[in-house]
């Protein structure tokens, strides 16, 4: 794509930062190639600060789980879901594309499109869950607003973000990173200002088994769902940047972020009591005089994580092979994402409940694929000299999903093992490892 490159020697960081970015999904070059690992840490920071993990926090509650079992299972699944994202993350500056272009190698051209469709489908999902909350916490500080009208709003400001591209992400994720640790430091002080009121909480559940495993696989998904576009934010660092750094600085951040908001979701969710149905409703009434600072910070967060969920949705259209620019793809993504928000918000709970139990059935075989070819067969294929269709590839991440199906456990479909588990959804676990499995015994064979 022709365009006024993002380095231009002598160009000032803020002219940078506000030129539009000229590329797409095609490889970035080595004169194109800026940023430290360190980056890493301030857009996963900025981005994983928001709405949707805070809201995940009042799943235990729901649940019933005790302190104990809830704190456990945010840590592993968040561990868990880290580590995914900053392993995606590591593989951007290898090959200077975005992370569906990447998984070309490993599927094909036209097999990658699955994995691109999907993606598609999911980055439109988290934006319109990210703006459904956005949407709320504005009428919360603005009751006369129409929700349609604050929905609007938030899309305008996020698309213009995505528009302008990688530059400016990077430059408000770091803004974002700042403004949000302050603001949920101050809700945090003040949700543990309710010290006793926390400590009394104890509920019994006779087999918490269920509901733990649920409760990570939630955790685990909400950062893992990043996975199939991390390197589109690490492509343009040094092919030579070292990738330990990169996976440090990601984990890092992504998992201390999450943990953080999931536990002020569940200390608001616990302190809210009945009034707990709404999110927002329930973080301003319990912040009393800090409750529109509250209510800020959660709005702020979700337009920091729906900015990455629009220019990488436009990266799943260009890996779909859809000739349009960049920026007219992601303008298409926030109209199509106002659409579905204004469709979800009158269900919000079961709306997001469901997309997020549902959204890593696809995510974890793909990944198995990914992480066996390109870090235990150490396999650097040219996307761009991909085969029409890589049947290793793709038929172990159509086997992985296959595999996977008895153990899932949703609203929409319950399988055997996931019913005698009582609920338990391993469905994550076991398409990750059936995938990988397959993938290695596979192109042994062939090679």
């Amino acid at each position: 794509m022709a365009g006024t490159p993002l380095s231009t020697p002598g160009a000032r960081y803020g002219e940078r930062v506000l030129q539009v970015e000229p590329y797409g999904v095609e490889p970035i070059p080595a004169a194109e190639r800026h940023g430290r690992p360190w980056g890493q840490f301030t857009l996963w920071l900025g981005s994983n600060l928001t709405i949707a993990d805070y809201a995940l926090g009042f799943l235990p509650v729901s649940l019933g789980l005790p302190w104990s079992w809830a704190l456990t299972a945010i840590l592993l699944g968040n561990l868990l879901g880290a580590w995914a994202l900053g392993l995606c993350a590591a593989m951007g500056p290898a090959y200077g594309r975005p992370q569906l272009i990447i998984s070309r190698s490993m599927f094909g051209r036209a097999g990658g499109y699955l994995p691109g469709l999907l993606n598609y489908i999911s980055t439109i999902g988290w934006f319109s869950v990210n703006n459904i909350l956005g949407a709320f916490g504005l009428r919360v500080l603005w009751p006369g607003l129409a929700f349609w009208q604050a929905a609007l709003l938030l899309v305008v400001v996020q698309g213009l973000i995505a528009v302008f591209g990688h530059n400016l992400i990077h430059a408000y994720e770091r803004l974002m990173s700042v403004v949000l640790g302050v603001l949920f430091l101050g809700v945090t002080g003040l949700a543990l200002a309710h010290g006793r009121a926390l400590a009394a909480y104890h509920p019994v559940l006779k087999s918490p088994w269920a509901f733990f495993a649920i409760l990570v696989a939630a955790s685990f998904s909400y950062l893992g769902s990043w996975g199939p576009y991390a390197a589109d934010y690490s492509r343009y660092l040094p092919a030579d940047t070292p990738r330990r750094a990169i996976l440090g600085w990601s984990f890092l951040e992504a998992f201390l972020a999450s943990v953080w908001l999931e536990l002020v979701g569940a200390a608001v969710a616990v302190l809210a009591g009945k009034a707990a149905s709404n999110p927002l409703t329930a973080l301003h009434g319990v912040m009393g005089g800090f409750g529109d600072a509250a209510v800020v910070a959660v709005i702020l967060g979700g337009t920091a994580a729906d900015a990455l969920n629009l220019y990488s949705n436009a990266l799943s259209a260009g890996a779909l092979d859809i000739r349009l620019p960049r920026w007219t793809l992601a303008a298409a993504a926030g109209v199509i994402g106002l659409g579905l928000s204004l469709l979800g918000s009158g269900s919000f709970e079961t709306y997001y409940s469901n997309f997020l139990l549902l959204l890593g059935y696809w995510i974890t075989p793909w990944m198995g694929v990914l992480f066996a070819d390109f870090y235990l067969r150490r396999r650097r294929g040219d996307p761009a000299a991909a085969p029409r269709v890589f049947w290793p590839g793709l038929g172990s991440f159509l086997a992985g999903i296959l595999l996977s199906v008895p153990f899932m456990s949703s609203v929409l479909y319950t399988g055997p093992v996931a019913a005698a588990l009582g609920g338990a959804d391993l469905t994550f676990y076991v398409g990750f490892l059936a995938a990988l499995v397959l993938y290695l015994v596979w192109t042994r064979r062939t090679a």
